[in-house]
């Protein structure tokens, strides 16, 4: 291994990135000498800033929003997970100079909930909230855990059937809006709806929790999301963030690029008391 590995996260904004201090964390476990920082990239400069990144040097870059679809857009090699979610979050280039590229985001999400806090999905109703860049990145890895069905409620109900009719091959995938609700109950309540950022959180009707439903936020904070407060009010059997996804998709990426897999409990319990001692 090179003494000098360079890696960076490219977003706007990113300022709030924990993806610096994870990959440290990793590199000490895996004995891996890196650099890795976290860089603000203009709107329109996103290409012209990935080109020049690794036409000096650099060794691999992960994408965060707003910029993951101009990623894959970029890649000339895309992996299988990466091409049908048409959006990309790990960036390398090989020694012919060919750019690759890969989305870790689903396998997080469900490594988080299958591994860390031990949830089941196969045969499992599947409710997720949002229709998004988020929810195209972890349908496939999600539709291969074998959940009975999977719902897909969005505002806007087009954004919903267009994900459910492009992933549709992979199982029982439908769609539609928050009205559909009032009658169904889910075993696991997704939420990857942006808007909790803000506090808010669409109407869910209280009845689509069983006795032992599972809640799950893409978002993660010091304090608990707008839709863990609903989760809660509302009694799911199991309630969480989505910090345990954040660590689990960047050691993903983690192993990509080095090709050995990091202990993620660690960081998760690390991270977990610098998000307390920054309340």
């Amino acid at each position: 291994m090179s003494d000098n590995m360079r890696f960076a996260v490219f977003g706007n904004p990113i300022k709030h990135s924990r993806s610096p201090m994870i990959h440290a964390a990793f590199a000490r476990q895996c004995d891996v000498k890196l650099e890795y920082r976290a860089l603000r990239v203009e709107l329109n400069d996103f290409q012209r800033a990935v080109s020049a990144f690794f036409d000096a040097g650099g060794s691999g870059l992960n994408i965060t929003v707003p910029f993951k679809e101009q990623a894959a857009a970029m890649a000339t090699e895309l992996t299988a997970r990466a091409a049908r979610a048409t959006a990309v979050n790990t960036l390398w280039r090989d020694d012919e100079g060919v750019l690759h590229g890969d989305t870790t985001d689903g396998v997080g999400l469900v490594r988080d909930m299958v591994a860390n806090l031990g949830w089941r999905m196969q045969g499992q109703r599947v409710l997720i909230v949002g229709a998004g860049g988020a929810v195209r990145g972890v349908l496939e890895p999600l539709m291969r855990e074998l959940p009975a069905s999977v719902h897909i409620v969005n505002r806007t109900v087009e954004r919903a059937e267009t994900l459910a009719s492009e992933f549709g091959v992979l199982g029982n995938i439908s769609a539609g809006g928050y009205d559909d609700l009032a009658a169904q109950q889910y075993d696991l309540v997704i939420n990857a709806n942006s808007a909790g950022l803000s506090g808010e959180f669409p109407a869910l009707p209280s009845g689509i929790l069983g006795e032992r439903s599972c809640c799950y936020d893409l978002l993660y904070g010091a304090e608990p999301t707008a839709f863990m407060r609903w989760a809660a009010q509302n009694a799911a059997w199991a309630v969480s963030d989505g910090l345990g996804m954040l660590v689990e998709q960047a050691a993903e990426a983690f192993y990509v690029w080095h090709r050995c897999r990091p202990e993620t409990q660690p960081v998760i319990q690390q991270l977990r008391g610098v998000l307390a001692a920054a309340a």
